[in-house]
């Protein structure tokens, strides 16, 4: 095991269905770390299928931090979540324990690592966004997101009708574009990021199996579920992939293979979104995704060869 790193943090990211949640597992395990959540949608109790939540025997007794905080009806926050997960990251490096952030939502590891603070809110400006959005549509507000900022709007798709309105709700607060207040990349404290990558076909063959196990697993039992715990009305969680899908099954929109074969498409294109995130971050070391044994020995060298330019001796 080595001892606690100065890099601070080390964070696992990449698209998914990557293998980052069972690499951040194996990291933990050999650097006496613990395992810290990005993932927006793995901080809903309950949402444990359609996420890929790991099982507990699957965290091999690594404790897991950030995971089941909200309920479905919770509309997520990326500025509560920095708020938790600062305070996580603090409280392990406090007890020299490494924390292994992973996560997919590219926005939530920055919050997590970066000098990075988010527009405050204003209820009259996004009521009236909102109201937009019931008069004239998602295509309609995503056009004029693209009029005021067209680089929000080429990574904010016109489907995620949230974070289309929380943009133009920061445009009409601060006077500025959405992406103005995404500075250039500075950690806030030490960190070392990962990303692991495949080429593309590889990737949609595993999206495709992710989502089938997903069903053999009972996701649409556990949309179920969820929709009497309040998900239909959960203006976050109940656009999450796959359930978004299912509950168009479930309200007879779409027959269950319809909504199976749009989750494997919808994931394909969010994989897609995550890549041209994380890749626009020149700090990331890319690696080819592998088993969680190998990854993690070249994770460990690139740590030690980080710690070897450091050391003034």
């Amino acid at each position: 095991m080595l001892p606690p790193l100065a890099a601070g943090v080390v964070a696992v990211v990449g698209a998914t269905a990557t293998g980052k949640s069972d690499l951040a597992v194996e990291l933990a395990l050999r650097l006496g770390g613990e395992v810290v959540n990005a993932d927006s949608m793995q901080l809903y109790r309950g949402m444990d299928i359609g996420t890929a939540k790991l099982t507990p025997s699957q965290r091999r007794g690594v404790p897991h931090h950030l995971l089941d905080v909200w309920s479905v009806r919770e509309p997520a926050s990326v500025a509560a979540y920095q708020d938790l997960v600062r305070t996580t990251i603090a409280e392990l490096t406090g007890r020299g324990i490494t924390p292994v952030l992973v996560g997919g939502s590219g926005l939530y590891v920055r919050a997590a690592l970066d000098q990075l603070e988010f527009p405050g809110t204003e209820a009259a400006v996004r009521e009236r966004i909102e109201q937009e959005l019931a008069e004239t549509g998602g295509a309609a507000l995503h056009a004029r997101l693209a009029a005021v900022d067209p680089e929000a709007a080429a990574t904010i798709p016109a489907t995620n009708t949230r974070r289309v309105v929380r943009a133009l709700e920061v445009v009409a607060i601060t006077g500025r574009p959405f992406t103005a207040s995404l500075p250039d990349p500075r950690y806030a404290s030490p960190a070392v990021q990962v990303g692991l990558e495949l080429p593309r076909p590889e990737l949609a063959a595993r999206i495709t199996e992710r989502v089938d196990v997903m069903w053999q697993r009972g996701l649409v039992d556990e949309v179920r579920r969820l929709e009497r715990e309040g998900l239909r009305e959960g203006r976050t969680a109940s656009r999450a992939l796959g359930y978004a899908q299912v509950l168009r099954h479930l309200a007879g929109a779409w027959t269950e293979a319809e909504a199976r074969q749009e989750t494997v498409r919808a994931t394909r294109r969010f994989a897609r979104r995550q890549d041209s995130w994380f890749r626009r971050d020149p700090r990331i070391r890319w690696l080819a995704a592998g088993t969680p044994d190998d990854l993690a020995g070249q994770v460990i060298d690139h740590l030690r060869g980080l710690a070897d330019l450091s050391d003034p001796r």
